[in-house]
């Protein structure tokens, strides 16, 4: 006989058709996908088979368990994303996959007081087979990982082949192997600053803020970016739709940050001054915890019928309550507690800085045929970290129901207590500069 069937279209996988399988001999004569309402309707020729054994795997259908694949699992903002995934409800198994996992992030994977299925994967994102293996049986890939280098450190072109060409590839795998849901991680770097003199105070998704920088940083995130928003409504190889969305954080600190790190090791090497980095700047930097938990939120709607057209192809800037600071207030903040201090010592003009930055990057222009000459700040780096450039999350509350989990005083807290064992486990360091 024939049977209707409406469901989301993560029910509709190769895996719930092969279960169903198990029990019967099944056809599909049409498929057509609601843009409405985010559900799909087959109808299916059945033949049940009458043996009892099977009967157990009938619930299966109707059950909303489903899988996640998060990308950079490894990092900064990946790892949050996995200890919060696996306490979701229904969610069957978690994915993570990045180049190379430490040790000890393995460790702690291992540990986690979970039901969920955790599954390490290292795989490189250029790989497309990997991809294709790791995206088969999932319903939401959320996409982090990355190379941030706004210094000029890592080559052009590596920043281009991960953090561009690897979105690609990843979207096409989804494609391939059907996956209803996409979310990225971008970066407030896509919208900007262009210029350290024009002032953004709470901007919003509907001002269209662009990048214009060449620079391989802000250029591939705002691609990547870019292509994922495009491929939102392609046909997926089972006849669904891909859905999409794009998440922008703020600067992100916390507990393990990479950059927060590194700003206390240069500081403990100098005597216990923190370096000048972004004295004229005001930005809203946002909680690693909180910028997880928007994730999360992101894979609810994009999964929830009722909220997922509203969600599809839109991106969303991601803050929290954190005081609006420059880079160097919120280092010193952090940090004061442990003895570190700020860079009293007078600095360069702004102005000045900038036409600097010019002319240094004009000479490693011009030695590049014969040598690899890096400036020691550029014009994006300048202009990054002094402009006013701050964004509110209200849309990211609209849609996603966004509110941070944790506020300004947990997380300061939080953050100021890890950097303490940082300066605990290099104190030689200070003990030495300082004698």
């Amino acid at each position: 006989g024939y049977v209707i069937l409406e469901a989301a279209p993560d029910l509709f996988s190769h895996h719930h058709l092969r279960l169903l399988r198990g029990f019967c001999s099944l056809s599909c004569d049409h498929f057509l996908h609601s843009e409405l309402s985010g559900c799909c309707t087959a109808l299916l020729r059945v033949t049940l088979y009458h043996t009892s054994s099977h009967c157990h795997l009938f619930p299966v259908l109707t059950m909303a368990g489903w899988s996640c694949l998060v990308t950079g699992a490894g990092g900064f903002v990946g790892q949050r994303i996995i200890k919060m995934l696996v306490q979701e409800k229904e969610l069957q198994e978690v994915r993570a996959l990045d180049k190379v996992f430490r040790p000890e992030t393995k460790e702690e994977f291992s540990k986690l007081q979970t039901k969920t299925k955790v599954t390490v994967l290292e795989g490189d994102i250029l790989d497309a087979q990997c991809l294709r293996r790791a995206c088969q049986g999932i319903s939401v890939v959320i996409h982090t990982a990355a190379v941030i280098d706004v210094t000029g450190v890592i080559p052009r072109q590596t920043i281009l082949d991960v953090n561009l060409k690897g979105t690609q590839n990843l979207l096409e795998a989804c494609v391939q192997a059907s996956v209803p849901a996409f979310i990225f991680c971008s970066s407030v770097d896509v919208a900007g600053p262009n210029s350290y003199k024009k002032i953004v105070l709470n901007g919003h998704e509907e001002q269209n803020h662009e990048s214009t920088w060449s620079d391989p940083y802000p250029y591939s995130k705002k691609m990547a970016e870019k292509a994922v928003l495009a491929a939102n409504g392609s046909m997926l190889k089972n006849g669904g739709t891909l859905n999409t969305c794009a998440l922008r954080p703020m600067y992100i600190y916390g507990e393990r940050s990479p950059f927060i790190f590194n700003a206390i090791i240069r500081a403990l090497k100098n005597k216990g001054i923190l370096c000048v980095t972004g004295k004229f700047s005001i930005a809203n930097p946002v909680y690693v915890e909180n910028v997880a938990w928007a994730h999360i939120l992101a894979a609810r709607g994009l999964r929830d019928p009722k909220k997922s057209t509203s969600i599809q192809g839109q991106f969303y800037y991601i803050s929290d309550d954190t005081p609006h600071q420059s880079y160097d207030d919120l280092n010193y903040t952090l940090s004061k507690e442990w003895g570190l201090r700020p860079n009293a010592s007078w600095s360069l003009p702004l102005p000045l800085l900038y036409w600097l930055a010019f002319l240094l990057e004009t000479v490693s222009f011009l030695l590049r045929p014969v040598y690899r000459y890096r400036p020691l700040f550029n014009r994006h780096l300048i202009t990054l970290s002094n402009s006013t450039f701050t964004f509110s999350y209200k849309k990211a509350q609209r849609d996603l129901g966004y509110e941070p989990l944790v506020n300004w005083e947990e997380a300061k807290q939080k953050t100021s207590e890890w950097i303490g064992t940082i300066v605990e486990q290099h104190r030689e360091i200070l003990d030495t500069k300082c004698q």
